[in-house]
């Protein structure tokens, strides 16, 4: 989501030093405490994440960014097993549904700051002040992960998309919903073979802006990378995560942004209707 890979690096600050890794990148300290006994684990490290993530092209480029991630316990196992000792997350505890704190891009920066409560995505866009680009993370009880409530986690989402709304960004706002999971469905679908590392299963996605065109169901083949695609495309003049051109050579196998299968989601606007009023639900 917010580099278009997932890897694993031999050596501390070296982007060179890194391959991909999808299933089991390093996990945050107190995770691996809690899953293996203390007579069976290797030496824990915090997690180095080198490669290039978005961040450092939009901070290059002085577009804003903000990271917001609701306080609470993680959404879901970092293994994908059903049960796990429940993890706590915060804007301030790097995880897997909070990785920036681990991208030394962010930190040499000096962006940490940009990783922030979910409350500050709340009153920026009362305010009006919400960056180009905005992350915004649940917890587990928001999540509509089993156990949590599905009327909650929609209750949530509502809520946070109803104050955008009704903010003053709302005419220049493009909301786009994912989920992380195909909940439960069987997909007879196989995945497009792009590179070794996927695409893989299918899950939903809505687009949510005053510009979207009506009732279209969008049949491209897309991807999380769609959505990098789309910020490089309207903040970066199509600039790509790519170590040849982005002054940061980092070893990933390929421009996951630039793949020929991969489907743009700037078809999905239509820019010469009039802009569409809010659509302001009730949260129940």
């Amino acid at each position: 989501m917010v580099s278009a890979w997932s890897a694993s690096c031999r050596a501390k600050a070296d982007p060179e030093s890194c391959s991909s890794e999808i299933e089991n990148p390093p996990y945050r300290p107190d995770y691996q405490e809690a899953l293996v006994p203390s007579n069976q684990r290797p030496p824990i490290m915090t997690p180095d994440y080198a490669w290039t993530d978005l961040t450092y092209l939009l901070h290059a480029h002085n577009v804003t960014w903000a990271y917001y991630i609701e306080g609470g316990k993680e959404p879901d196992c970092e293994d994908d097993q059903m049960v796990c000792p429940p993890i706590l997350q915060s804007a301030r505890t790097p995880g897997i549904w909070n990785p920036l704190p681990w991208f030394d891009t962010v930190r040499d920066d000096n962006q940490l700051g940009n990783v922030q409560d979910l409350s500050n995505f709340l009153a920026a866009a009362t305010d009006g002040n919400l960056p180009a680009v905005s992350w915004v993370i649940p917890n587990a009880a928001d999540s509509e992960v089993p156990p949590a409530s599905i009327r909650r986690g929609q209750a949530h989402v509502t809520n946070l998309i109803n104050t955008v709304m009704q903010g003053p960004d709302w005419n220049s706002t493009a909301i786009f919903l994912a989920w992380d999971d195909w909940s439960g469905f069987y997909d007879h679908v196989v995945p497009p073979v792009v590179d070794d590392n996927g695409y893989g299963l299918r899950v939903p996605g809505l687009l949510i802006s005053p510009y979207a065109r009506r009732g279209l169901i969008d049949h491209q083949v897309l991807s999380f990378d769609a959505y990098l695609k789309f910020i490089e495309d309207r903040f970066l003049g199509g600039q790509r995560l790519d170590p040849a051109t982005d002054s940061r050579p980092d070893s990933r196998p390929d421009v996951r942004e630039a793949q020929s299968q991969l489907g743009d989601l700037r078809s999905e606007f239509d820019f010469t209707q009039a802009s569409l009023p809010p659509l302001v639900l009730p949260v129940q």
